[in-house]
This record gives C-alpha cells, sequence and structure tokens, in this order.
C-alpha cells in the first residue's frame, strides 16, 4: 500500500456518498479522517482475521472479495468495481475482517475513520439508506454464490461464473480479469478442471477464448447449463 498525496475532499473527483452525506449534514471532513491509498496489482487491500479500523470505498480499478480456506483453497464471493464499499460486512457485523479483499488490477482506495462514518449513519437518513443498500447487495451476492455451489454440477459453476463476468462488464466479449485459477475459486472448481471445462465449452462452439479475451457466443445455451447445472 502507497499513501498518497493528500488531496482535499472538496478538490477530488471522485465524490462518494460519505462526502455527500457529511455535506448535507453541514460537517467537514477532517483530513484527519481520511486516508488515500494506492493498491498494486494483487496487493492486498484488507485481509481476513485483522482488525476492522477504516471503512474503505473503492475508487479506482478492481478487486476480489474472498475467503481464505485451509491450504490456500480459496473462495472467490465477489467482484468489485468503483464506486464501492469494502468491507461493510465487518463494519456491520464484527471487529475483524471475516475475508480477504485484494486488487486484481491497479487500485484506489479511500479509508475513512471508521468512528467517523458511524457517527454520519446515526446522525444522517442518506448515509443510513445507502450503506444499507450496499450491505444488502453484498448480502444478496453471497447467497447467490451459496446456492451456486450448493446445488450446481462443476459445470453449471463455470458457466455461472462465465455469465457474472458478463453482467459485471455489461458485454459478452470482455477480457479475464482473473487467471484461471482464480476463475476456478469463483466456482469452487480445480484449476485443472476449469481449464478443462473451459476447452469442452470452446468445443462446442459456446465460448471462445484466445488468450484472455473471452468471447460468449450462445448466451442462451450457457444460461441453460447454468440453469440445470
Amino acid at each position: 500500500m502507497k499513501v498518497t498525496r493528500k488531496v482535499p475532499c472538496d478538490d477530488c473527483r471522485h465524490k462518494c456518498d460519505i462526502y455527500d452525506a457529511s455535506m448535507l449534514t453541514g460537517r467537514l471532513l477532517p483530513d484527519t479522517k481520511i486516508i488515500q491509498a494506492q493498491f498494486k496489482k494483487h496487493e492486498k487491500i484488507c485481509k481476513q482475521g485483522d482488525n476492522v479500523s477504516h471503512a474503505l470505498y473503492l475508487i479506482e480499478g478492481t478487486a476480489k472479495l474472498y475467503i481464505e480456506g485451509i491450504t490456500r483453497h480459496n473462495i472467490i464471493l465477489y467482484l468489485m468495481k468503483p464506486p464501492a464499499y469494502i468491507g461493510l460486512l465487518s463494519f456491520f457485523e464484527s471487529i475483524h475482517y471475516t475475508y480477504s479483499v485484494t486488487a486484481i488490477e491497479d487500485s484506489k482506495v479511500c479509508m475513512v475513520d471508521l468512528d467517523f462514518l458511524k457517527e454520519l449513519y446515526l446522525e444522517n437518513h442518506e448515509v443510513l439508506l445507502k450503506l444499507n443498500k450496499a450491505f444488502g447487495k453484498s448480502v444478496a451476492l453471497i447467497m447467490n454464490k451459496i446456492i451456486c455451489l450448493n446445488q450446481k454440477n462443476i459445470r453449471g459453476r463455470i458457466a455461472e461464473s462465465l455469465l457474472y463476468l458478463a453482467r459485471f462488464y455489461g458485454s459478452e466479449r470482455y477480457m479475464l480479469p482473473v487467471t484461471r485459477k482464480e476463475l476456478g475459486e469463483m466456482s469452487a472448481i480445480s484449476e485443472e478442471n476449469t481449464v478443462r471445462l473451459l476447452t469442452e465449452l470452446r468445443q462446442e462452439g459456446i465460448i471462445n477464448i484466445e488468450g484472455r479475451e473471452l468471447s460468449i457466443i450462445d448466451s442462451v445455451l450457457l444460461k441453460k447449463i447454468s440453469d440445470l447445472g
């Protein structure tokens, strides 16, 4: 992590929910309560088990949120792109992070003092609604992941992950933001089975993949595979 040059919130081009809420309440955002930091690709933004001291707000880049399992068998719960809160589950539930977040490309994060955010949360109706909405979105993504991993076979799970990435990027043609191993971690599948399933889907004409560029050729059939799992 590299702490970047202090940029006053008034001059920052990323006007987050926290800034908007503080303006509505007439409260100034003290410089001592805000840290802006840059994270390189593959660098951890927060680590499972560490104390929660700040609310994290992703303003540039992309990151993955995952559970660190034993023997390095991780499960990626979902990806994040700006604007996105990081750590809301721990903000509401625990003083320790119950998951890790790692940048999958160079990213920038605003770190807001947790006590200051809690004061805004209690004082301002808009902050309460926006944080609750973001929290609900996180829970919904995790619930969908649990259903997918519990009820679908490996072919259905990899299909679901490819469709999820298409929704994430808003296109059926995208550059894979993760490695084959990480794609397996999104689907609770080994790297070897991930490579095999991608090859099968390509040979069946459902997807095309060249290097890291993936195109969904038959989205109807891929969705059917995901649904029937």
